[in-house]
């Protein structure tokens, strides 16, 4: 192909696109209003995919010793649990430093959790045990709780179920917003190529009659489409980079136990990702319309 054929083509999508300037305004603001709204959606889903990965990450297992035990017995038990499989780490906890904790948390202020329990600590010794891939938390425990020397095993059975359900369905509904806000991007992209076939069938007929190639009067079709959606997509970029970084700036000063996403590579990678949508959806919906409507 020519440089002077692939000129011609960037020209001649520029020239349509300056004819149905109202048009053009419109799609490029509904592009952008829909690129805008499936990357909120994104962001969304990528912040509470984080928030959901943090919680999971902190899923353990507490596995209860038996009291009778001794050092050396739980020092065997011990050894036992971090050759199960799906074990990522074990963490022994005596029960003084288990009482510890909960006087740190709870025996603060004005009351005194040792006072409070008359001197006693009730708690037996235990092992903390993180699963590598925290789905796997219910079946570990099963076999955590049939090891001898553990008499109670407890992950938050229940919440952890409600948790991973959660988790499911935050990403479900992510991607069923995400793939109805693309529809859509499409079929408006569609509707303003199919306007301008129609308004140029004469044009495009009278081309074709003197010896024009289907793809000579496709591709500025496609240009202009690409351009439409790169465009619209741009927009929405720009705005939804600039919102982000006021709102993580303020929610890092205002409320900091809100951890927001600040990787910047991520943030480019999706940014770009945007773009790139927008332009795909451009030459999607183009050759919906070329196919559907332009018979030459």
């Amino acid at each position: 192909m020519k440089l002077r054929t692939i000129g011609y083509f960037f020209a001649e999508a520029g020239r349509s696109l300056a004819r149905n300037r109202l048009l053009t305004l419109a799609t490029v603001s509904t592009v952008a209003a829909c690129v805008l709204i499936l990357g909120i959606a994104l962001l969304l889903a990528v912040n509470a995919q984080a928030v959901m990965l943090s919680l999971e990450s902190n899923v353990e297992v507490v596995a209860f010793l038996d009291k009778e035990l001794t050092r050396d017995q739980e020092k065997e038990i011990g050894k036992e649990l971090r050759l199960l499989d799906g074990v990522a780490s074990v963490q022994y906890v005596s029960r003084e430093q288990a009482i510890e904790e909960l006087e740190r948390k709870f025996g603060e202020g004005k009351y005194n959790l040792r006072q409070t329990l008359g001197g006693e600590n009730p708690l037996p010794n235990c092992y903390r045990v993180k699963a590598a891939d925290a789905h796997q938390v219910p079946a570990l425990a099963k076999r955590i709780g049939k090891v001898p020397g553990v008499y109670k095993v407890r992950y938050g059975q229940g919440v952890v179920e409600k948790l991973f359900a959660a988790t499911s369905w935050v990403r479900n509904l992510s991607v069923a917003v995400i793939l109805l806000l693309a529809g859509a991007g499409v079929f408006l992209i569609a509707t303003t190529i199919r306007l301008t076939i129609f308004s140029r069938r004469k044009e495009l007929y009278l081309m074709k009659l003197v010896g024009a190639t289907n793809w000579f009067i496709r591709w500025p079709l496609f240009i202009e489409g690409m351009t439409l959606g790169l465009t619209g997509a741009l927009v929405a970029t720009g705005l939804l980079a600039v919102g982000y970084y006021y709102l993580a700036t303020s929610l890092t000063q205002a409320a900091a136990f809100i951890p927001l996403v600040t990787d910047a590579d991520m943030l480019t990678r999706l940014g770009l990702g945007l773009l790139g949508a927008g332009a795909g959806l451009g030459l999607l919906g183009t050759y919906i319309s070329v196919n559907r409507y332009l018979h030459v």
